[in-house]
């Protein structure tokens, strides 16, 4: 049973990722449909990622309310029915009105299975869980590209991906009624003892934790602003169809996949810091790429590279919460690392868009450089903060820095 609920959790994931990764490959024909400016495909993100933050605040006691599987449920309903409203919406409210739901939905859901895998199963599954989310993540544009291709429907193609979530909601219904029998693990009581403790705890008093927010921050702004942007950069800057773009940018959410699933057998061999130097370099590398003006080839180089740069950096800069902060703080700190990195999806893509707006999309790739660099020049004053703090405590273990 403790498998098949293993397999259903990574089920939900791909589900989740699904409709990440298809608002900005569709916003350039949805764009002529509703006759909206550029940066409004930013508003859109904002409303999600803003839902997301409400969600993913009030999940734990939401989830120690009703229940993980009772929560997935309904918060899997919530997304299908916001991307079916995406299907029918006859005008930008109606667009924005559906953005709330599917944003709600999904901050639940990866908030009540994130803490389910933690208290049920191994560290290591955590790793593959969020590979899962880049299959979906792959997924969604190559499903959309298939249907604008086709007739030019952006609207069919919601309908499909919001057909594979109902098929999640009924298989999740149906499972219901088991998951009070895999909760029940001294492990879970274990964790939830601690929980308890970590109320009190102040993270902003503990120093070092505002630099590993910034790192976060402009993690999920380099993240979320190429998933959104990078589309209509090339369509726009090197004169790609939207069905190559498309394609495009699931090879990057694909080398964001790819990375984590191989990050997790590297992870055996080389430590946090070597994996998140490593791939902010490769990010950055890849950022260059898209600076110059180069064949639009190059364009496709730069963005896999990007992806495959940045697939260690966030589970591996969660993991080493504990080793830079304290396991008696780390659960606390957690929760405002994801809502720091739900904060920089939600305000810098948009921001992108409205720099954008105000003068080219050509802006896409400076930006991009900008908010990598950002995160690496960060995690390296962590760095640098972390060593000192070790010479002046040298009788304490010495942690593993970014």
């Amino acid at each position: 049973m403790s498998a098949f609920f293993l397999v259903l959790i990574y089920l939900a994931f791909i589900s989740l990722g699904l409709p990440d990764s298809i608002l900005g490959v569709t916003w350039p024909v949805m764009q002529s449909d509703f006759g909206a400016p550029i940066e409004t495909a930013g508003l859109l993100f904002m409303m999600i990622a803003g839902g997301t933050i409400v969600s993913s605040l009030a999940s734990g006691i939401i989830l120690k309310r009703f229940g993980t599987g009772k929560v997935t449920f309904v918060s899997s309903f919530m997304t299908a029915a916001a991307l079916l409203g995406f299907y029918f919406s006859p005008s930008l409210f109606w667009l924005f009105l559906c953005a709330i739901p599917l944003g709600l939905g999904a901050g639940a859901i990866d908030a009540g299975l994130n803490h389910y895998v933690a208290a049920h199963y191994k560290a290591h599954h955590m790793s593959w869980l969020h590979c899962f989310w880049g299959v979906g993540a792959t997924l969604g544009p190559v499903v959309m590209a298939s249907f604008i291709s086709g007739n030019n429907s952006w609207r069919n193609g919601y309908l499909a991906i919001a057909g594979i979530q109902f098929v999640l909601v009924v298989i999740l219904f149906l499972a219901l009624p088991l998951w009070d029998k895999v909760a029940a693990s001294p492990l879970a009581a274990e964790k939830e003892e601690k929980g308890i403790e970590f109320e009190s705890i102040k993270p902003f008093q503990i120093k070092g934790v505002k630099l590993t927010l910034v790192a976060f921050l402009f993690y999920c702004g380099a993240e979320s602003g190429i998933g959104l942007w990078g589309s209509s950069f090339l369509i726009n800057v090197k004169d790609l169809s939207v069905e190559t773009a498309a394609k495009w940018i699931s090879l990057y959410f694909g080398g964001i996949t790819i990375g984590r699933f191989v990050t997790g057998f590297l992870s055996l061999k080389a430590s946090n810091r070597v994996l998140i130097r490593t791939g902010q370099s490769t990010a950055l590398a890849g950022a260059l790429l898209l600076l110059f003006p180069l064949p639009a080839s190059f364009s496709l180089i730069g963005f896999v590279l990007i992806g495959l740069g940045l697939a260690p950096i966030f589970p591996s800069m969660l993991h080493e919460t504990p080793a830079h902060f304290g396991k008696a703080h780390s659960q606390s700190i957690m929760g405002y690392q994801m809502a720091a990195a739900y904060t920089g999806s939600s305000l810098l893509p948009p921001l992108l868009g409205f720099l954008a707006s105000q003068s080219t999309i050509a802006i896409f790739p400076f930006v991009v450089a900008f908010f990598i660099l950002a995160m690496l020049l960060s995690s390296e004053m962590l760095n640098t903060f972390l060593r000192k703090k070790h010479v002046l405590n040298p009788k304490k273990k010495k942690s593993a820095a970014f």
